[in-house]
């Protein structure tokens, strides 16, 4: 939605030299029961550009709704993540079997592609790509944005409700998301409520900073996300409480402060996590990323500061 949002924006602009726009098109296929309102769109005028997931857009292919041949360029964002997923088996036929490398150009884009020049080999081996390809780097000496500052507190396992809630009372930020991590098979089978669920219910009882604050996890259906993250948008301020869904790709340039109340799992994670801040053009103001740990998870810490090139000030809460 939100991709599909600038998409159509950016396609009602003339470029250079045009004083009219040619007519462009732009589709959104969502997750859920919109496939014959889709099929209808599609049979009436095909658009110029369809923004997809890649499970529904294999699904409208599987469907025979739609067809790739006329395809001239295919983006997958997120593409170390999509490689990494479940959803890898149809990012690969949307790369071989349903679409030709000879009449379309591919660009794979993300804020992390480790061994970028291992993965382009690769690229070309299973000719998901032409041989011709070209690497765009952009800083690539400065992984993390520059503007923000990074901290950890040190408590113990059971006091990190409390810690978070003594953070956020001393910081007062006008927007921020705090991170958790996801809930466990086992845990689930044992019938626990979710860390977020519990981590919600104390923050409402106990913070009076917020009047409403948002829930965004995987679990949730589509319409419960929209619904939240358009409640984000609405507010002055916020403070949303979310799993690694809104790691990535989510564009919310007013957050100011990102709370690690879990330590992500990676230097990774720990990137797109913080890359939810500092973002233009509210980049000029003071951003922080706060990871509350344990003390054996310290040395974590230190490895991410090594691969990611920052430094993390303690702070004594």
């Amino acid at each position: 939605m939100q991709v599909t949002k600038v998409a159509r924006m950016l396609a009602t602009k003339p470029k250079e030299g045009e004083l009219e726009q040619k007519s462009c098109t732009v589709m959104a296929l969502l997750d859920g029961g919109m496939l014959m309102r889709h099929k209808s769109w599609l049979k009436a005028e095909p658009p110029t550009i369809v923004v997809a997931t890649i499970g529904s857009l294999c699904q409208m292919l599987e469907k025979h709704m739609i067809k790739l041949e006329a395809m001239r360029v295919l983006v997958i964002d997120e593409v170390d993540f999509m490689f990494s997923s479940k959803q890898v088996s149809s990012v690969r036929k949307l790369l071989t079997s349903y679409s030709s490398i000879n009449t379309r150009q591919t660009v794979f884009a993300s804020a992390s592609i480790p061994q970028h020049k291992i993965f382009l080999d690769k690229c070309i081996q299973q000719k998901w790509t032409k041989n011709d390809t070209t690497h765009v780097h952009v800083n690539p000496v400065e992984p993390m944005p520059s503007c923000l500052h990074h901290r950890f507190v040190t408590c113990l396992k059971n006091r990190r409700h409390e810690t978070l809630l003594s953070l956020l009372q001393s910081d007062a930020p006008q927007s921020a998301i705090v991170f958790v991590g996801e809930q466990s098979e086992k845990s689930k089978k044992a019938g626990n409520a979710p860390s977020a669920t519990l981590l919600i219910n104390f923050l409402k009882a106990s913070y009076e900073g917020y009047s409403d604050i948002l829930l965004l996890e995987e679990d949730m259906n589509f319409n419960s996300r929209a619904a939240s993250l358009s409640e984000v948008r609405q507010g002055a301020s916020y403070l949303l409480v979310s799993t690694d869904i809104a790691a990535r790709g989510l564009d919310l340039p007013e957050t100011t402060h990102i709370y690690n109340y879990d330590l992500p799992r990676t230097a990774i994670d720990y990137l797109h996590r913080a890359g939810r801040t500092g973002r233009k053009p509210f980049s000029d103001k003071k951003c922080s990323v706060t990871s509350i740990i344990i003390s054996k998870e310290r040395f974590v810490l230190e490895k991410y500061e090594n691969e990611l090139m920052f430094n993390c000030e303690e702070l004594i809460v």
